[in-house]
């Protein structure tokens, strides 16, 4: 009996041991994990302040930069916005140049509103004759709507806009499709869209009608006149069709003086052509209104692929002046 309990004393013992054991073993791991946690936490709390850090000297670089940009005068809109400035430079009549007030981002889109709208009521008047579409295939009518967006484009830009008018534009058309596919805000252009045609909505005396084909030179711009761009892209090159067409409205017509200001270059191909594309014209229009010139317009806008180059004051290849309509 006695050494009965002598070996059960023996295992509480060994067993006694083996807990205090486990125990010290537990408390180990524990301060080992405790350790990891600590050493994570001191780890991402140093990124934290480093990023801060960071955050606090990018912010002091665009303060900074604002203050250069700006200048003198307050960011109105909260320190956090940086607003865009340009400066606009415009020529004096004693042609030195002075620089006009800096203007934001938002300021110049309502500048532009209220040109095109003034436009609209005193501009020079061109309207884009639309009612030859159904002659295009849907390549060349996809190609057109491209010329209009590229037309609105420079007329939003320049200085003294036109007041644009897209005549035979009908909503179930082909054209009107692709002009809302591929024009972003074409519903909301700056300019007159109206099913009626050229005749419905102007006097024929008024009306001049720019065709390549014509006799007559387009010296200037008259502004109790309505000057009428064909709307047309012919990859086929059937000719003489904006003239059919003026014709058709008894109207008189006008062509730009290429042949008195240019003069063929000769070219590999031997290739010369006078047709343009109307936002091409429109540009060349415009140019003119702004500087009075028709050698800089045409030097400016005339496309080098055509086959012509501007004469030079002295050249004595120009043919002789032709009819001018003034």
């Amino acid at each position: 009996m006695n050494e009965v309990d002598g070996v059960s004393e023996g295992m509480e013992l060994l067993l006694i041991d083996l807990g205090e054991e486990g125990e010290e073993d537990r408390g180990a791991r524990t301060d080992g994990l405790c350790s990891n946690v600590l050493r994570k936490q001191r780890h991402w709390q140093r990124r934290l302040a480093a990023k801060k850090t960071k955050r606090k000297e990018e912010k002091r670089r665009r303060k900074q930069k604002r203050g250069h940009q700006t200048g003198p005068e307050q960011n109105t809109r909260g320190p956090s916005i940086l607003r865009p400035v340009v400066a606009r430079i415009s020529v004096s009549p004693a042609g030195g140049s002075e620089e006009r007030p800096r203007l934001t981002k938002w300021e110049m889109k309502a500048e532009t509103r209220e040109r095109l709208a003034e436009a609209q009521s005193s501009g020079l008047r061109l309207c884009v004759d639309l009612s030859l579409t159904h002659l295009m295939s849907d390549k060349e009518v996809s190609r057109l709507a491209g010329q209009l967006r590229r037309l609105y484009g420079s007329n939003r830009r320049t200085r003294q806009p036109f007041h644009l008018i897209l005549a035979d534009l009908r909503e179930d058309s082909r054209l009107y499709r692709e002009c809302v596919r591929m024009n972003a805000g074409f519903l909301n252009y700056t300019m007159d869209v109206t099913e009626d045609g050229c005749l419905d909505l102007f006097a024929p005396e008024s009306i001049v009608y720019l065709t390549p084909d014509a006799e007559q030179v387009l010296e200037t711009l008259d502004p109790d006149k309505v000057y009428v761009l064909g709307g047309l892209v012919d990859e086929s090159v059937q000719k003489k069709l904006s003239l059919s067409r003026a014709a058709e409205l008894s109207v008189r017509t006008a062509r730009l003086p290429i042949d008195e200001y240019m003069r063929k270059r000769d070219n590999a191909k031997n290739f010369h052509s006078k047709i343009l594309a109307i936002n091409q014209v429109f540009d060349i229009l415009l140019t003119f209104c702004e500087t009075g010139s028709w050698t800089d317009a045409l030097r400016t806008w005339f496309p080098p692929g055509k086959g012509y180059v501007v004469a030079l004051d002295d050249d004595t290849s120009l043919p002789p002046a032709s009819p001018t309509l003034t």
